[in-house]
């Protein structure tokens, strides 16, 4: 019998090759880059966390999906299916900590055991964004400007981001005497662009009446514009009140920024979590609506209530890497980047690789990647390294130019060769 194990990896996880870690690398750097640039700090939480903790009172469709299992100290533990839970314990548990409002990043994996589909994994990252301790337009509207910053930022310039406030959609459910069906008419709402008004109507039948039902088809449907929309909303849910005057104020920014063309106000976004009491968006790629939301949230007024009295109104979203990444490709708006070794020293004489590793610290301490090849071979095998490895710049140095203290550089986008200069020249070709 053989000793071997056959190496594998569970289904819905995935390993990274260099290429493709590089450009998830290269699009987290730029989404730091864009959370930093709106004044929000980074934090981090453990991937394990108590079950109680991260279900809370449970009962939701998230508990079938959560990885839970007794550690070897018998704690019923699970693994994070999101980053939103984590955080409302977290911030609890270190309020006297932390200063308000708290504009956080956290960009980690999270575990979640369902169904695999192309951009949707059961181990995957994503990069959330959230202002907590205010409830306020302003900070609703950065949320949402965020939103479309980073996919701009990204190249990726044709969205739509669509939202909606939960806090109309609950009361248009308490003048059809559905506030205790909440959570299930929800979840049937949410499904819309995945199976259609007609299957909608059929399970929402189930619920309630077929008049109820039909209301509730005509309150998720958009208008013509804006203002349309929000009419049939303030008129189905009852009249007006401060949650369409939110709705209001926030579209009066959206004017102001003359970014409309990006924001459409659709009832039908929902958000399938019960733990949303304001303002919910989604974010879709226009030429790839088929792939689904690549960004998504809300503000959540009570999450933080499992775990302290001290009110902690919050709203964020959350960009989903995996399913943006796989819209990127199909899109052809993959980074250029594939490699992050800028040049690569040859080595033409073992006697003095001390001096290569002396050029090699030179151009790092001046922000140049390198690397020195580790043994003396074929230059026709150095090459071929480098080519493999998209290296853009080679560096030739033997004894004569130890002698002289110069290198040869070689820049194999070009083709041009650069003679006998110092390492200073060579590295001002290299960094212009």
């Amino acid at each position: 019998m053989s000793s071997i194990i056959k190496p594998r990896v569970l289904k819905g996880f995935r390993d990274f090759l260099p290429e493709n870690e590089i450009e998830r690398k290269s699009v987290i750097k730029k989404l730091e880059n864009i959370f930093e640039n709106f004044g929000f700090v980074p934090i981090d939480t453990p991937a394990l966390e108590y079950t109680e903790v991260l279900l809370g009172k449970g009962g939701g469709e998230t508990d079938k999906q959560v990885y839970n299992f007794q550690d070897s100290g018998k704690r019923d533990v699970a693994l994070r299916f999101d980053l939103t839970v984590p955080f409302a314990r977290y911030i609890s548990q270190h309020l006297d900590e932390l200063y308000l409002p708290f504009k956080r990043y956290h960009i980690a994996k999270v575990w979640r055991g369902e169904n695999t589909q192309r951009g949707r994994y059961r181990e995957f990252t994503q990069c959330d964004f959230d202002i907590v301790g205010v409830d306020s337009p302003s900070s609703d509207f950065e949320i949402m400007l965020m939103m479309q910053s980073s996919l701009f930022k990204l190249g990726v310039n044709d969205v739509t981001i669509r939202f909606s406030h939960r806090g109309i959609f609950n009361r248009m459910l308490e003048t059809l005497c559905l506030k205790d069906k909440t959570v299930e008419v929800l979840r049937v709402v949410d499904k819309l662009g995945k199976i259609g008004e007609v299957k909608v109507v059929e399970l929402l039948e189930e619920l309630t009446t077929t008049e109820n039902a039909l209301k509730i088809l005509e309150f998720i449907k958009p208008g013509k514009n804006f203002r349309d929309t929000l009419d049939k909303m303030i008129f189905l849910s009852g009249g007006e009140s401060d949650d369409t005057k939110r709705l209001e104020e926030i579209y009066s920014y959206i004017i102001d920024n003359k970014i409309e063309k990006s924001f459409i106000l659709d009832p039908s976004i929902t958000r399938g979590l019960d733990y949303y009491t304001g303002l919910v968006y989604e974010t879709f790629l226009n030429e790839l609506p088929e792939i689904g939301s690549v960004c998504s949230g809300g503000r959540y007024n009570n999450l933080a209530s499992l775990y302290t009295k001290t009110e902690l109104p919050g709203v964020g979203a959350s960009i989903g890497l995996d399913r943006l990444l796989a819209g990127l490709e199909v899109l052809g708006k993959k980074s250029e980047l594939k490699s992050l070794t800028q040049v690569l020293i040859l080595v033409l004489d073992d006697k003095i690789i001390g001096h290569y590793h002396k050029i090699a610290t030179e151009l790092r301490k001046n922000g140049i990647n390198v690397e020195v090849f580790p043994i003396k071979k074929k230059i026709q095998q150095q090459f071929k390294y480098a080519d493999n490895k998209t290296i853009p710049y080679l560096i030739f140095c033997g004894e004569d130019e130890v002698a002289s203290n110069t290198i040869n550089l070689k820049d194999l986008n070009t083709k041009d060769n650069y003679e006998g200069i110092s390492i200073s020249k060579a590295i001002d070709i290299i960094l212009e």
